[in-house]
């Protein structure tokens, strides 16, 4: 008979829910975004998540059972994110997680979301074998790990500042594309021309696989200055499209050049024969 795992992901802005089998093959798997909430902000607005993820919790999880054609009754575990993440947030599906487990007398599992990104490459890659480098670029993180078996893992390299993602969300909100950052950016940078304007690489010193990306954001601030662009006032975009979809393609490159170069470094000085990302 197949073991059935009901997932609850609340760690940010997104109230999820899905139904694994066996710790393998996903029966379902359902998102409910926030980003129409806080996009007039430009950002993440904790205080109206975590009231979202209240209102969400139940019929996402309602949802993933329905398509994985499943009951409560038939689920035999309960994994819940415990943590990194938002507190308010991380609080509705945790509590919500043990309520469930208490009522159903069934196991739950507390779950590190950042060793959640690092397992789900095996949901993908079944024969993924230790050791292998871990690059985790979220919204809120920029970690490298080394993992040499299950569970164990060790931190290689992480952002000294700002993560990737956040970088995403800055340089949007400056160029008034809107919010979240990274999907808008990347449509914008489609259309530019990445070699166009010139961002610096923040690579760190040989040894050091940190990130930091508050030198990069603030590279395209001075130059969105240069170049007469204000975020104030009625337009939707102050600086030419042009230049704008120039300005995201150069950032763009610029993030994803330190990435995969800090990356390779860490996997080449850790032996690691595998990359996941």
């Amino acid at each position: 008979m197949a073991h059935l795992t009901l997932g609850i992901e609340t760690s940010c802005d997104e109230t999820a829910a899905a139904v694994l089998e066996d710790g393998r093959r996903i029966r379902s798997s359902v998102i409910a975004s926030q980003d129409t909430l806080h996009a007039p902000y430009g950002g993440i607005v904790p205080e109206l998540a975590s009231r979202r993820h209240v209102e969400a919790i139940w019929p996402v999880v309602q949802e993933a059972l329905t398509r994985a054609g499943v009951t409560l009754a038939e689920i035999d575990g309960i994994a819940a994110t415990a943590g990194p993440g938002l507190i308010g947030s991380l609080l509705v599906g945790l509590c919500f997680g043990k309520a469930l487990a208490f009522a159903r007398d069934i196991p739950l599992v507390g779950v590190n979301h950042l060793e959640g990104h690092l397992y789900a490459a095996l949901l993908d890659h079944q024969g993924l074998s230790f050791p292998f480098t871990g690059l985790v670029a979220s919204g809120g993180h920029t970690n490298l790990y080394l993992a040499t078996a299950s569970g164990v893992y060790h931190l290689l390299g992480r952002t000294r500042d700002d993560a990737a993602g956040e970088a995403f969300d800055k340089v949007a909100k400056l160029l008034t594309l809107g919010y979240p950052g990274g999907p808008l950016i990347e449509e914008w940078a489609r259309k530019g021309d990445p070699n166009a304007v010139r961002f610096p690489r923040p690579v760190p010193p040989r040894g050091s696989y940190d990130f930091s990306f508050s030198g990069l954001k603030t590279a395209v601030v001075n130059y969105v200055k240069g170049a007469g662009g204000t975020t104030l006032g009625p337009k939707p975009y102050p600086l030419d499209p042009g230049l704008v979809a120039d300005i995201c393609a150069g950032f763009q490159e610029a993030v994803v050049d330190v990435l995969v170069r800090v990356s390779l470094a860490a996997a080449k000085a850790s032996a690691s024969r595998r990359l996941v990302l």
